[in-house]
């Protein structure tokens, strides 16, 4: 491969065991900012430009599956194995409400009004809480086929999308009804699915290949086989002219939307990749591992090197005050410290 095209990654330390899922949040007045949910419980919050790590969410007692946060960045919601959702203030990280349930909850996700937050898991039962009456009963969706593994919101929060762990396709849910309202088949179970920026397409990722759907019409737009097989995959979200992929081989792999030749690859990680996502700005995306780490790799690679590394550690030194001073009150850690890597739990 052309030595020009080799990105030096940002790498984000900080989590003790695999890195299972990453979300970005939209554009805010604040800049931008990636979640990461981790086995070892705690979930962390980022500057998504730069990755400086902003604080960690201390409250759940089990291995954390998925995590969001809301479209102005102001909430964070997390899914675990203690059989709870939890609700975070994601400026103070103090827990807002923890929603019980009777299995591992696997996924979650604010609606695009962020006024409901949805859960799945071990369950097999969808539900949509109300955050504006925290205490309510939730409402329950008509019961999955499996056990859940991924949810997202569709069409003006009208839809869900949901995977399930043990077997293949994409669950579309009519909200009003409850019922499912359309299947999109896949031979694998749909370990990632992605609605994109534009909402124009649906990415998902089930065994080996990666597809593409058409989000108001459900077609299958493009299906592109991998070279292994996939865990994670995602549209870059301006031109939609490329999308990256990872999964078992440790490496993550940048591909041409329109004919799916492979355009870069990019090796770094010691593990299995678990997820990848594109920034809101399309200029990087982020990769979590096996290893427990998460890389931010540069969409367009700088032509020096040495250059951009000197101007990134002044953009983060700066970024870092500028953050810390925004969110003084975020529980940092439990000696009240601010810096780059938390430690442990």
């Amino acid at each position: 491969m052309d030595k020009k095209k080799v990105t030096v990654p940002l790498v984000c330390h900080g989590h003790s065991r695999p890195v299972v899922d990453l979300f970005y949040s939209p554009i805010t007045p604040d800049g931008f900012f990636l979640i990461s949910a981790s086995k070892d419980s705690h979930p962390m919050l980022r500057n998504g430009e730069t990755g400086d790590w902003i604080g960690t969410f201390e409250g759940h007692k089990g291995a954390v599956w998925s995590s969001c946060l809301d479209n102005n960045a102001l909430r964070a919601a997390s899914a675990s194995a203690d059989f709870s959702a939890k609700l975070w203030d994601a400026l103070t990280g103090d827990v807002l409400h923890s929603f019980e349930h009777k299995h591992i909850v696997r996924a979650c996700a604010f609606s695009e009004d962020t006024k409901l937050l949805i859960t799945g898991g071990f369950e097999k039962i969808l539900r949509v809480f109300d955050l504006n009456r925290l205490d309510a009963p939730p409402t329950e969706v008509d019961k999955s086929p499996g056990s859940i593994r991924t949810l997202t919101w569709l069409h003006s929060d009208q839809t869900i999308l949901s995977s399930c762990t043990d077997i293949g396709g994409v669950r579309l849910w009519d909200v009003r009804s409850g019922k499912i309202v359309q299947t999109l088949e896949t031979k694998s179970p749909v370990t990632s699915a992605e609605v994109s920026q534009d909402g124009r397409y649906i990415t998902t990722a089930d065994g080996s290949t990666v597809k593409f759907w058409d989000a108001n019409h459900f077609g299958l737009v493009k299906s592109y086989d991998m070279p292994c097989n996939i865990e994670s995959a995602s549209l870059e979200p301006k031109s939609g002219e490329k999308f990256v992929a990872g999964g078992e081989d440790m490496w993550v792999r940048v591909f041409d939307f329109y004919t799916g030749e492979e355009i870069g690859c990019n090796k770094g990680h010691h593990g299995p990749v678990h997820c990848v996502r594109f920034s809101p700005t399309g200029e990087s995306y982020a990769s979590g591992s096996e290893d427990g780490t998460i890389r931010i790799w540069q969409t367009t690679p700088p032509a020096n090197l040495e250059e951009n590394e000197t101007t990134s550690r002044r953009v983060k030194q700066h970024s870092v005050d500028e953050v810390s001073k925004k969110i003084e009150g975020f529980h940092i850690n439990k000696e009240g410290k601010t810096g780059e890597k938390p430690s442990d739990a």
